[in-house]
């Protein structure tokens, strides 16, 4: 199983979500059957790696990050099993790139927040405190994600 994460320029919350998702699965022994990616939907920051206090926040928390910035492609679609994107302005770029039999593939990262759903906020122009809110947020919504595919698939 294949899944990707998506946000805006791919330096601060699908990066993140991507490497939640990978501590997650790592721990679960599960690393060989199922992978993950992330991508945003603009061209900002191809070739860049985390933002600094992306970095910082996931170590902070006992999560490590290797990533480089890309953006979204129409290969996407078909290699990836489940497509999480991060707020609504994100989801209608993606579903603009998706062809209409790729649709149900995507969905909203905090669909599967145990607390609501929602966005998750771009915390760009935040501080520390936003950052760690999006971490936060993402925790909840990625282990929601992973209960319910370890459900589905009977892993």
């Amino acid at each position: 199983m294949r899944v990707l994460f998506v946000c805006l320029g791919n330096i601060c919350r699908s990066p993140l979500a991507e490497a939640l998702f990978v501590h997650k699965i790592a721990s679960l022994g599960l690393h060989d059957r199922i992978q993950a990616d992330s991508c945003g939907t603009s061209n900002y920051n191809i070739g860049n790696g985390p933002d600094p206090r992306t970095l910082k926040n996931a170590l902070r928390n006992g999560v490590s990050m290797d990533h480089t910035a890309r953006q979204i492609s129409v290969t996407d679609f078909d290699e990836f099993d489940h497509i999480l994107v991060m707020d609504k302005q994100n989801l209608r770029n993606t579903l603009a790139v998706a062809d209409n039999r790729h649709h149900s593939k995507i969905t909203l990262m905090r669909s599967f927040d145990p607390m609501g759903p929602g966005e998750v906020p771009d915390p760009y122009y935040g501080g520390e405190k936003d950052f760690q809110e999006v971490f936060e947020i993402l925790e909840r919504s990625v282990e929601g994600f992973l209960q319910e595919i370890l459900r589905e698939r009977k892993y």
